[in-house]
């Protein structure tokens, strides 16, 4: 069986549905589809997108309204999902839901963007401190249990100086913080993931998944690449293809981030 799996930050689902985010939903290849950012209680979500036929979806609402967000639709069925990672502190900040298809965990993840000398900062390495422990927890359970996992989402990290166009000047910019991208690199040694587009892309700068809605930085293609699909590594050998999903035009875009989007064979 092939899962084709995508993810993508919204940047607000009723801003989006409005856009063309509806439009592109009906069009998807993807069976299971990871959103972040979608800033809306269940109530308060549009019309096409509370009634979806098809698909199965799950909603993680932050507490605090208006703010962060994630879910997850499958086509199939999942047989278990799971709002939060255990976390005192983040299980009700909208930041991490997964579910499980047969043989497989997907998780949709919306890490804090943080900002250098404040709160939101700190509030980001608390995150990141527990997280790792989550995300190696989660690939020794699944490994006694024959799965695989995939973590996808908006992880406000870009993890090497090809993963952004201008590195040097975000040297000390949250994103690119030494710390944050040591912390990658544990994620991808310590708690032994793979970065599926990097793996299948060693060579290339970007390809970027975010880009600011200032000046001309989608036309200049002067992104981040920080939307990403972490597997464990059984999966990283059956991923088929993957692919970011860039807009043609500045105007067709229903968000600031694009989709990114990766086949498995199971």
């Amino acid at each position: 069986m092939t899962y084709v799996v995508t993810t993508v930050n919204v940047n607000g689902i009723r801003a989006a549905a409005k856009k063309g985010f509806v439009q592109w939903l009906a069009t998807t290849e993807a069976d299971v589809l990871c959103l972040q950012e979608v800033r809306a209680e269940t109530a308060q979500l549009p019309k096409e997108i509370a009634e979806l036929t098809g698909w199965h979806a799950y909603w993680a609402p932050a507490a605090a309204k208006g703010r962060a967000g994630v879910a997850v639709l499958a086509r199939t069925e999942p047989s278990r999902h799971q709002i939060g990672f255990g976390s005192d502190e983040f299980d009700n900040s909208g930041r991490y839901l997964e579910i499980d298809l047969p043989g497989l965990t997907v998780a949709s993840l919306y890490l804090p963007s943080g900002e250098v000398g404040t709160d939101r900062q700190d509030e980001k390495e608390r995150f990141m401190a527990e997280f790792l422990t989550h995300l190696t927890e989660l690939h020794t359970r699944a490994a006694a249990a024959g799965r695989e996992v995939v973590v996808c989402g908006d992880w406000n990290i870009a993890h090497q100086e090809a993963d952004l166009k201008n590195w040097k000047a975000n040297q000390k910019a949250a994103g690119f913080l030494p710390e944050e991208r040591a912390w990658l690199t544990r994620v991808l040694t310590e708690a032994g993931y793979t970065d599926i587009v990097r793996r299948h892309h060693p060579d290339q700068a970007g390809p970027y998944t975010w880009w600011s809605y200032r000046g001309r930085a989608f036309d200049n293609d002067s992104g981040w690449r920080i939307d990403m699909q972490f597997t464990t590594p059984g999966l990283a050998e059956r991923a088929l293809w993957s692919k970011v999903e860039r807009a043609a035009r500045h105007g067709e875009r229903w968000s600031d981030h694009a989709p990114v989007t990766v086949a498995y064979d199971l």
